[in-house]
């Protein structure tokens, strides 16, 4: 059985390989485009009514193609019966989740359609590409009545060319947007946060050249930091052509020739570089020019590599003084909409003394990566592998393959970047360790300078914490989530608890917390106090200090954030309380625990 699976995963994953997603092109914020962000009407379809008929078969697959919401029929004869209509339909923002907009949505999972009318005049010498930074989860995309085609995946980005469809002045595009978890798909069925639905980042219509730059990577040399190396990737033809790179302040201006795939490799000593850190996050500005296309963009550059147990960042020791984040805005409720939400989120990271985050667990929005890039935090970036996943189906590894890669390639320019999660919590079976492994063994192959790890788990007998998961051996760090106090043993008892860790690997706490109603006070031993959460905190740290390969941490959480599954009327009302600040921005008692230990935090003991 086991080696029809592994037969199973390795010929599916041939089949599809890269192309089992969209590509997309790389830097859309660098480029011409008509924001089609605003106001877009909707209709709630929990029947699918507007994609179905009544024996179930989609419409825009009947010989006529049409029937359907997306043919987006107003003003229709008096004798026409239609039975929906955009025009009086309400509206909801995008980029924006519909659960946080209207209260009748908060928790709907199911169908709803999207519609928004835009005018252009397309230009013959351009073309076009309809972009969107992602939608949660499955999409079906029409253009002016026609299909553009379907996306899965809540997190990750996608186009289509829409070069030659768009008309001279009025347009309109239509979305079919489905969040429905189900038991096979990226993430599954369970989860422990909020399941926004909706088009919940940015669209645009990207205008290029006929041919242009797609794609290009411009990074420090693994193995030796005093060489930059990369590719540039143009689309549009296979003829071989002229592109130069130029990096002014180091001097460097490059001419290299494609090759008949559209494609230059390069690999030249740079002068001394400035090196990208959390102290000093330098950028540089970047430009790459072809024949008829130019791309800007601001790279940092700097090397991160494991040694025994240690990490070194440039080639210095250093410990990695984190908290996760969710993707959302507990006080205006959602996901995080604007650079201004985003700012918002880690500058308060900042505050605590962070040097580090973790993007928990999905692939975040391209701007908080630009901005960790440019404020100076080291990121932690994940795919939502997470729990019980179905391991045996190839469909929905190749799901899991592609977010990972599609993350991959959207990120793989940005300093901050450095490490690459494949996964959150996944109990140990043989089925799993294979379906995880190929993961990280894929997360190698497309990007060699990061790291690859995954939030592991742990087991207890009596006072000793084991960690000894045999996906540790594949990855760089030995990190793990440990709920000490909180889900298992009390919190006066973290102190006589001690480690054994199988690795001889830097060890990183990707999670341990507990939960706080912010305002609420008893003594240390009421549960859902700020103090009982403040002695969670003092005796971790006890307790994780004694490990002399730690090198860093993540507690759990940042910001308190909505979930279904914390129902308590009283202390939850269906939000995480395990945040150090809460839904209104108070900072709880152990957020200035936290904030003082990283304060004195050194390589070795807290000073």
């Amino acid at each position: 059985m086991l080696r029809i699976i592994i037969l199973a995963l390795i010929a599916f994953t041939a089949f599809y390989g890269q192309g089992y997603g969209q590509e997309t092109i790389h830097n859309v914020y660098g480029r011409t485009f008509l924001s089609l962000n605003g106001p877009w009407n909707y209709i709630m379809d929990p029947y699918q009514m507007g994609y179905l008929d009544y024996r179930q078969k989609p419409f825009d697959q009947s010989k006529s193609g049409k029937g359907g919401f997306y043919d987006n029929l107003t003003d229709v004869d008096k004798s026409m019966k239609v039975e929906y209509d955009f025009t009086y339909a309400p509206a909801l923002e995008v980029p924006g989740d519909w659960n946080s907009q209207e209260e009748k949505l908060s928790f709907y999972e199911g169908t709803l359609w999207y519609k928004r009318d835009f005018v252009i005049s397309p230009k013959n010498n351009k073309r076009y590409l309809l972009y969107f930074g992602a939608v949660n989860y499955e999409c079906h995309v029409y253009l002016n009545g026609k299909k553009l085609g379907v996306h899965k995946g809540g997190f990750t980005p996608f186009q289509f060319d829409v070069s030659g469809k768009l008309n001279d002045g009025n347009n309109f595009v239509v979305l079919m947007v489905d969040n429905t978890r189900k038991k096979d798909e990226i993430p599954t069925i369970n989860t422990d946060w909020w399941n926004y639905g909706g088009i919940t980042r940015d669209v645009m219509l990207v205008e290029t050249p006929p041919v242009y730059i797609e794609d290009y990577k411009v990074q420090l040399s693994k193995d030796n930091k005093e060489f930059i190396e990369g590719f540039i990737q143009m689309k549009g033809n296979h003829k071989p052509e002229h592109v130069v790179l130029e990096i002014p302040e180091l001097g460097i201006k490059s001419s290299f020739t494609t090759d008949n795939r559209g494609r230059a490799t390069f690999r030249f000593r740079t002068r001394k570089v400035d090196y990208w850190s959390p102290e000093h996050p330098k950028l540089y500005d970047v430009t790459i020019t072809s024949g008829s296309d130019k791309v800007h963009d601001k790279i940092g550059f700097r090397t991160i590599r494991t040694v025994n147990k240690d990490i070194l960042l440039n080639g210095e020791s250093v410990f990695l003084k984190g908290i996760s984040i969710h993707d959302e805005n507990p006080i205006l409720g959602g996901r995080l909409r604007s650079e201004g939400d985003m700012r918002m989120m880690l500058n308060w990271a900042k505050e605590l003394g962070c040097n580090y985050i973790r993007l928990a667990h999905y692939t975040h929005n391209e701007t908080i990566l630009r901005l960790a890039d440019e404020i100076g935090l080291l990121v932690w970036a994940e795919i939502p592998v997470y729990w019980t996943i179905s391991w045996t189906n190839p469909h929905t590894y190749a799901n899991a393959e592609n977010q990972l890669a599609v993350g991959i390639d959207r990120d793989k320019n940005r300093a901050s970047i450095i490490i690459w999660s494949v996964g959150n919590e996944t109990p140990v079976t043989e089925e799993r360790n294979i379906f995880m492994g190929r993961l990280v063994d894929k997360a190698k192959s497309l990007d060699d300078t990061r790291l690859v790890a995954a939030a592991l788990e742990v087991e207890r007998e009596g006072y000793t914490i084991k960690v000894e998961d045999p996906l540790g051996d594949k990855l760089d760090l030995a990190s793990f989530n440990e709920y000490g106090g909180w889900y298992w043993s009390a919190p006066k008892e973290l102190p006589k608890y001690s480690f054994d860790i199988r690795f001889n690997k830097p060890v990183v706490i990707s999670e341990f917390g507990a939960g706080a109603l912010a305002g609420f006070h008893g003594d240390e031993d009421t549960v859902w106090s700020e103090e009982h959460q403040e002695l969670v905190y003092i005796n971790q740290i006890k307790m994780l200090e004694k490990m002399d390969a730690l090198r860093g941490m993540t507690p759990w959480i940042l910001v308190d954030f909505k979930s279904p599954r914390r129902q308590h009327p009283v202390y939850q009302n269906f939000w995480n309380r395990k945040g150090l600040i809460s839904n209104t921005g108070k900072k709880k008692k152990a957020f200035y625990v936290l904030q003082d230990y990283y304060k004195t935090k050194t390589m070795g003991k807290t000073n």
